[in-house]
């Protein structure tokens, strides 16, 4: 029986029900556009605060208006609350951190303190920038907590989150696990335990320069010399974004894009990613969804220069993130070149090298091109993190030919560095590339082709259209068809509606996508947990769905 005929035979009272709750959702949505328009406008303030340097009475004036920002934001959350029974959003559409204890299928019935946007923004131990970055922070990572406090485990929460949001590779952590347990890890001399090195230990970045060499195909041998080791990509980025660039300067970078990156930016750099929009639309200038073009760089840069915005430099990612794209060395040439010409710095992060699954593909560094239209200006990262699964090290490595950027980045190590103990595991590590070659790659290409064509074939069955790329962790699908209308409001609410599920995935709006309706879900997960993850996933839909069904037919009866 269709979803339709059902509700025809309810009856009066659970209509007369189902239109109260209607009224609620209609009520709802007004709430978060007035919550995001409030919050919106307190970071815009914020921002200006930063970018002023104020006098006293300018301090003073502004020291009234937080209080009665605290005092509007105070109100409008003791409405929310009242009216709203379920955890306060923040601007990037995560849950509050009232939820993340709860282990039950229904977060949102119990009522919720006010949010920690409220709590930041009202604290009056912080400085302005204190109150930035505790707000920036608070909208960034709210999904992370809830799950970090309320995870998924077969037999201990059956109920907990399931995390298809964030982009980790838990598929081969058997063999990490086995090859990390062998008694040539368990070395450890009285150098190993004390400081190091800033750029990183002498032995492991002679044996990342000769692992990026082979892996990168580079055409001769890579210089130690070139390589600096962080704690992180993100690390490495950070530092880039601090030795290339002035605070308001501007790197141009393709959307949708890694939204860690503009994270790492605001919080330390005070550097403006601007972004080059690309569409999902095909069209003559677009052979296919997403495409990046040198027009589309050209013209981005145009209109930064018109708005007075000083451009260092471009940021790209290969294989791209979160739309998997690969591109091709045509590409990366005409892009390399478009930088050359502005005299712009290249930073292109290529931590997802190893993890292209489909073999039809060929995955091209910028590292096997014969010469760089522009050497000393162009600088890749790489890491660990995603092609072998291991995150919790923490370590991200740049190459630059350009011996002033990394002397200036090996200063981060001071702050960023990586423990002697962990970079001699990681020089192990990289340097087994027998057992890379033959056990690991091998196992985890095959597992990641696996979970893919489940995914995939799930995505198919429920006719949700999707990014095939063959590389990567994640998949781009589009949920376009289960907005009404389709904004981000309603993008919102249907992430929203996914946490009630207890399913973590990333919306759209988090990679700074033009388009509503945009997601990216992680499938480098064991299969039994991402069975479950699927499952909620098309529960979610349905019940979004009937939902709709429900208030049109409320509609109708009311006309």
């Amino acid at each position: 029986m269709s979803h339709q005929s059902v509700t025809l035979h309810k009856p009066r009272g659970q209509m007369r029900s189902q239109g109260l709750r209607n009224q609620s959702m209609q009520l709802k949505e007004m709430l978060l556009r007035l919550q995001h328009t409030i919050e919106d406008y307190i970071m815009q303030l914020k921002t200006r605060h930063l970018q002023q340097d104020p006098g006293p009475e300018e301090q003073r004036h502004r020291q009234a208006a937080r209080e009665q920002e605290a005092t509007l934001v105070h109100l409008m959350c003791q409405v929310v609350n009242l009216l709203q029974p379920c955890p306060p959003l923040d601007s990037s559409g995560h849950v509050g951190a009232g939820q993340q204890a709860q282990s039950s299928r229904q977060p949102d019935q119990q009522g919720r303190p006010l949010s920690d946007l409220q709590a930041a923004v009202i604290s009056y131990d912080l400085s302005n920038r204190g109150i930035d970055i505790s707000t920036v922070y608070q909208s960034s990572f709210q999904d992370y907590k809830a799950y970090l406090g309320d995870k998924y485990h077969e037999d201990k929460n059956p109920l907990g989150f399931i995390n298809l949001g964030v982009s980790e590779n838990k598929l081969c952590m058997d063999l990490m696990t086995e090859r990390l347990s062998r008694s040539d890890m368990n070395y450890i001399e009285d150098a190993l335990l004390q400081y190091t090195d800033w750029r990183g230990q002498p032995f492991l970045r002679e044996e990342v320069a000769r692992f990026l060499t082979y892996y990168c195909k580079a055409p001769a041998q890579l210089d130690p010399e070139n390589v600096v080791v962080l704690n992180g990509c993100c690390s490495v980025f950070l530092a880039l974004a601090m030795v290339l660039c002035d605070p308001g300067e501007a790197f141009l970078t393709p959307t949708p894009f890694y939204g860690g990156f503009a994270f790492t930016s605001h919080l330390y750099t005070k550097v403006e990613l601007i972004h080059v929009h690309l569409d999902s639309e095909v069209t003559g200038a677009n052979a296919c969804p997403f495409q990046l073009t040198v027009g589309k760089l050209e013209k981005a840069m145009l209109e930064a220069r018109l708005k007075g915005k000083h451009v260092k430099g471009l940021l790209l990612i290969s294989p791209q993130n979160p739309l998997g794209d690969v591109y091709s060395r045509d590409a990366l040439k005409e892009y390399l070149e478009f930088a050359k010409r502005y005299n712009l710095h290249v930073i292109i992060d290529e931590i997802y090298m190893l993890s292209v699954f489909d073999e039809s593909i060929t995955f091209h560094s910028v590292l096997s091109m014969e010469s760089l239209p522009d050497p000393k200006r162009t600088h890749v990262i790489w890491g660990t993190s995603k092609d072998f699964g291991i995150s919790g090290f923490r370590f991200g490595a740049l190459y630059t030919q350009n011996k002033e950027v990394a002397s200036a980045v090996s200063s981060f190590g001071y702050v960023h560095g990586i423990s002697g103990i962990a970079q001699h595991k990681l020089c192990r590590l990289l340097q087994d590339k027998e057992w890379i070659d033959k056990v690991y790659l091998p196992t985890n290409r095959s597992r990641l082709q696996a979970v893919h064509r489940y995914v995939t074939s799930n995505l198919k069955a429920l006719k949700i259209p999707f990014l095939n790329r063959g590389s990567g962790l994640y998949i781009w699908i589009n949920l376009k068809k289960y907005l009404d209308p389709c904004t981000f409001e309603q993008e919102l609410l249907l992430h929203r509606r996914f946490l009630e599920n207890k399913l973590i995935l990333s919306r759209g709006k988090s990679y700074m996508c033009t388009e509503p309706g945009w997601f990216r879900l992680n499938f480098s997960d064991k299969l039994l947990c991402l069975k479950l993850g699927m499952h909620r996933f098309s529960q979610t839909l349905v019940e979004q769905r009937q939902d709709w069904i429900e208030k049109q037919l409320e509609d109708a009866l009311r006309e």
